[in-house]
């Protein structure tokens, strides 16, 4: 079982790998939007404390 997880980890990092140097624009894209999301989490959950300080 070890053995498979560690697999599916080359796996899945040569597929990371492959997609970032064939497809540049859509991964920085997809990096994008991804902290976009973030942020705006965060954003949110210092909205959330702020008001309960208030």
């Amino acid at each position: 079982m070890a053995k498979l997880k560690k697999w599916l980890g080359f796996a899945a990092i040569a597929f990371v790998a492959f997609y970032l140097l064939t497809q540049p624009e859509s991964a920085a894209g997809v990096i994008h939007t991804g902290l976009d999301g973030l942020m705006n989490a965060a954003d949110s959950l210092s909205r959330f404390v702020n008001a309960l300080a208030v």
